[in-house]
Formats: structure tokens, C-alpha cells, sequence
């Protein structure tokens, strides 16, 4: 049964990067939150445009109880019609990213790549919203000290892979490898799941000739990509990521965007606003150093939730 007494539930897509979106804002507003995972039924698939749990499965959707919270929290197409319903019975409604029955939502925040037209109820911020925050990084930076040995420049390298489906052409992950390496005091390097075995491994041989460190989706060992990018002099991310290249933006450091060739438009325009923005270059422009300031978007969207009063009562 969902209910208790926490005053924010996080409406949690089944996707971990929707998810991880909505999940970031509740965890920046340092109140008790409940994680309320949803599971789709056949319906969810309809554009539902009003506040209804349709689109949940049975099991799902019989598990809302009161006392409703304070505050909604969430991301995605299809968790918007259930955000609305629970807004029907007394929650301030928080929705990331665009959705049908939108001007429904006490505050929407949505990708200036999305290009959505302006509206009283939305704030248009860079990239997504995620779980990095300046804090996370500072504790990574003391937690993996010992990167600071490796030489510099270090790059951080955060490869990702084909948009829809898993296994990069391994080509381009060596292609991608030696370039990086060719302007690289060490690379600190992370292959996602899309990447694949394969073309991990074809990174890992481009890296050879300098100092580097190299973690593999799959893994046992600790994550150290906090690390990485705690203590990045540049950050080199594939385009393929909005997530990792929404992240990367908490740091200092010089960013460049490395296309891995299926972006589709949406992709494009989110590196076309980081560009605009001054604060991503793309990767044929490095290793040219760019002074640029670190964004903290969900800072922001906390922000701007505070300053609308959607935790307080009535």
C-alpha cells in the first residue's frame, strides 16, 4: 500500500533515466520522500491527456491510499496523467519534460532542446534534471583522491552507445579512444550498457599507449564515475546520452560532445542548446580549453518550487 506520512512522493517510470529525473528533485529538497514505482498497463500507451491511473497496471494502480503527499514529483509521458490525479486530491504537482494536459501542473520544467513555448507554469532549464549535485561531486573528489596521481590533463570519457539498442560500432569507440588519447595526459573512461563488450574492449586498446583508467558496464568493482568527473580537467561525453551529458554540466570543466553518428533531432538540439549556451563544444574543437561556468539546473528547479510555495499547505 502506498500512504504514511511522507510530504513527497516521486512517481518512478520504470525507465531509470526518467526516473532518475524526478528522483534528483526530490532528493535536493531534504524532506522524507516516498518512491512510488509504477507499473504500465496496455493503456499507458494511449496520450492520455487528463488526471487518471489508466495507464497503470491493476496492481498498480489499486496500491493508491491516503493520506495523499504535499508534493508530486515526475517525469515522463505517461506517469503526467498520474501526477494530474493525484493534483486532483490535493498535491502540488511537480512534471519533468513535456506531456499531454500540461498546463494541469503547478510547475513543469522542460529541456530548452524541446523548445516549448513559453508558459507561466514552466521553467525551461539545460538538458534533464538528475541525481549529480556540486555535494555528490565534492565527496567523490575526496573519496577517490587517489585519481589526483594520474597526469594531466585528465580527461573524462563517458561513452554511451546506439540511441536504440546496445553494441557500439566498435570502430568508432577506437576511433573515439585514440583521439582522446592523442591530446590526453590519462583518460578515466566509462562504457555504458549500449556500449557493449566488444566495443569496450576496442576501447580499452586505443587507451594503451597512456595512462588510463577503464570501467566496464558489468563491473564489480566500485563505480568510479563520480570520480572521474570529480576530477575531470576536460570532459569528452557521447552524444547519445541526455543524462550523462545533463550531468557533466555540474562540473567545471570544459565539455565536448562527441556525435556517435544515430542522433536523431532531439539529440541534436539539446547539443546545439549546449553550444549556444557556451557551454559545450563539439568534440572536433578540442583540445582547445573553454572557460565556462558549472549549471546547476535542479538547483534551480528547487528553487523555483520553493519560490512558488508548492511545500507549503493550503
Amino acid at each position: 500500500m502506498i500512504g504514511g506520512a511522507e510530504p513527497v512522493w516521486v512517481l518512478a517510470d520504470p525507465r531509470a533515466g526518467t526516473a532518475a529525473q524526478a528522483i534528483g528533485i526530490a532528493e535536493r529538497l531534504g524532506l522524507p520522500f516516498r518512491m512510488v514505482a509504477l507499473e504500465w498497463g496496455a493503456l499507458a500507451r494511449l496520450p492520455l491527456g487528463w488526471p487518471t491511473l489508466m495507464g497503470l497496471s491493476a496492481a498498480s494502480r489499486a496500491a493508491f491510499r491516503p493520506p495523499w503527499p504535499r508534493l508530486v514529483v515526475s517525469a515522463g509521458r505517461r506517469s503526467a496523467p498520474v501526477a494530474l490525479w493525484l493534483g486532483r486530491r490535493g498535491a502540488k504537482t511537480v512534471h519533468c519534460m513535456r506531456a499531454p494536459g500540461s498546463g494541469g501542473f503547478d510547475l513543469q520544467v522542460v529541456g530548452a532542446h524541446d523548445r516549448a513555448p513559453p508558459a507561466p507554469n514552466r521553467l525551461e532549464i539545460l538538458g534533464a534534471a538528475h541525481r549529480i549535485s556540486p555535494g555528490r561531486l565534492a565527496a567523490a573528489r575526496e573519496h577517490f583522491a587517489g585519481l589526483a596521481d594520474l597526469p594531466s590533463p585528465r580527461v573524462a570519457l563517458l561513452l554511451g552507445g546506439p540511441v536504440r539498442g546496445e553494441g557500439l560500432d566498435l570502430g568508432i569507440a577506437a576511433a573515439l579512444g585514440r583521439q582522446v588519447a592523442g591530446f590526453a595526459g590519462s583518460v578515466m573512461a566509462t562504457a555504458s550498457r549500449r556500449t557493449g563488450p566488444a566495443a569496450t574492449q576496442a576501447l580499452a586498446e586505443s587507451l594503451k599507449p597512456i595512462p588510463h583508467r577503464l570501467h566496464a558496464w558489468g563491473s564489480t568493482d566500485e563505480n568510479p564515475l563520480l570520480g572521474f568527473m570529480a576530477w575531470a580537467d576536460v570532459m569528452v561525453v557521447s552524444g547519445d546520452s541526455v543524462s550523462m551529458l545533463s550531468e557533466a554540466l555540474v562540473t567545471p570543466a570544459p565539455l565536448f560532445i562527441a556525435p556517435l553518428g544515430d542522433e536523431g533531432p532531439r539529440h541534436r538540439a539539446l547539443h546545439d542548446s549546449l553550444y549556444a549556451a557556451g557551454q559545450a563544444r563539439p568534440i572536433a574543437d578540442a583540445p582547445t580549453a573553454f572557460a565556462r561556468e558549472p549549471r546547476d539546473e535542479v538547483a534551480r528547479i528547487v528553487a523555483a518550487i520553493r519560490a512558488r510555495g508548492l511545500l507549503t499547505d493550503g
